[in-house]
């Protein structure tokens, strides 16, 4: 089988030997997950599928609903909401609103993202949905759309409920979608600090001081939950997230974040490889008034692996011999494989680029003719290369 190299040596011209990855470090926690989100790639994890008490991560959750709600027109930043007598008694952690009193959407996203309050949560779930019940009825369908199965809400703050959980993976997912749907309202958790009613509150994230790199995401702690937090750094071109559950102390949760981050940022690497719309292959095309087709992939493709092995990656292409026209541009035609020390690391449609017409009736019964000759030699075959 035939490899063409697509990336160079990263590192020298000459090889010493191979290189490997220390594991991901021990931590003190219940589980933890980190994952480069624009790969989808899990780079280490402990008991990520394991319930876990999210606690205020949930707020997460309250903030992505929010967030949708405003792309779609459904409210806007600017709207004046009227907090409630409940939203104002709501106890924990609060942004200090008052009954009778109007607050805009805007800052109540700040109240929640930054000051973790409670009082924010609810005001913005009975603007959202008429009440929280209702909102945290959205919060659910969010929830299975994105594939969070693990992950069941009973209220928008994250305060103690037996039937209130998630998981690692499923925050680690949420977050992702998070950042990449709406970036206006993920800068929100950036803002180390807020003044509301004459009260400056800091944001409770202190990976925003101790990583310049870092901007997200939310802290979480109740009795039953531990100290918890989701966190997020982006460093060039790489981004990574982190979920922590069930740490034993406050700092104990950023030191183990800052770890895995640290991990992730030094040892792996995330890189394009593939380009979107350039022909990486051309072949022969039966019975079209063009005979050979330009074939690609209609997306660019990045994959993140440690950083020693994309000094050997190759491409592979699995394709038929017999393809027949008409063709149409994104019609697939094969498999690309992106292949790192043996191993499929990711495998994609291979995809015309092109439109190819078919010959007229004796230009294509010509070509049936030729192609029943070949099989009878076996050579249409599949081919790969």
């Amino acid at each position: 089988m035939k490899k063409i190299l697509i990336i160079p040596l990263l590192t020298s011209l000459f090889s010493y030997g191979q290189s490997f990855v220390p594991d991901a470090p021990d931590l003190d926690v219940k589980s933890y997950i980190l994952i480069e989100p624009n790969t989808n790639t899990v780079i280490a994890e402990f008991n990520s599928n394991s319930e876990i008490e999210p606690a205020s991560m949930t707020k997460i959750m309250t903030a992505y609903v929010t967030a949708d709600q405003i792309a779609n027109d459904s409210i806007s930043l600017e709207d004046e909401v009227l907090i409630s007598e409940k939203a104002w008694r709501m106890e924990g952690s609060r942004m200090f609103i008052e009954a009778g009193k109007k607050v805009s959407v805007s800052d109540l996203l700040k109240g929640i993202i930054i000051q973790s309050g409670n009082d924010a949560s609810v005001a913005i779930s009975e603007y959202v949905s008429g009440s929280e019940k209702g909102f945290v009825e959205l919060m659910n369908k969010y929830a299975r759309s994105l594939n969070m199965n693990n992950t069941i809400f009973q209220n928008s703050t994250g305060l103690p409920d037996e039937n209130h959980f998630s998981t690692a993976q499923d925050l680690a997912i949420l977050t992702s979608n998070l950042i990449t749907k709406f970036p206006d309202i993920y800068s929100f958790y950036k803002e180390k600090q807020f003044t509301f009613n004459d009260i400056k509150q800091l944001n409770r994230n202190k990976l925003l001081w101790r990583d310049e790199s870092s901007d997200g995401v939310k802290t979480g702690h109740t009795q039953a939950a531990g100290y918890c937090l989701v966190g997020s750094a982006k460093r060039g071109d790489m981004r990574l997230i982190t979920v922590v559950a069930g740490s034993d102390s406050d700092n104990n949760r950023f030191l183990a974040s800052q770890r895995l981050l640290e991990y992730g940022f030094r040892y792996y690497e995330t890189q394009k490889v593939i380009n979107a719309n350039q022909e990486y292959k051309k072949i022969n095309i039966w019975g079209g008034v063009e005979k050979t087709l330009a074939l690609g992939v209609q997306e660019d493709i990045s994959i993140t692996l440690p950083r020693t092995n994309f000094k050997d990656l190759t491409v592979n292409f699995k394709y038929s011999n017999n393809i027949e026209a008409p063709i149409k541009i994104g019609q697939k035609i094969g498999t690309l494989e992106i292949v790192s020390k043996d191993d499929v690391v990711l495998s994609t449609s291979l995809v015309a680029l092109e439109d190819i017409k078919s010959k007229g009736f004796f230009g294509r019964l010509w070509s049936k003719f030729i192609l029943w000759i070949l099989s009878l030699f076996g050579m249409t075959e599949n081919a790969s290369d």
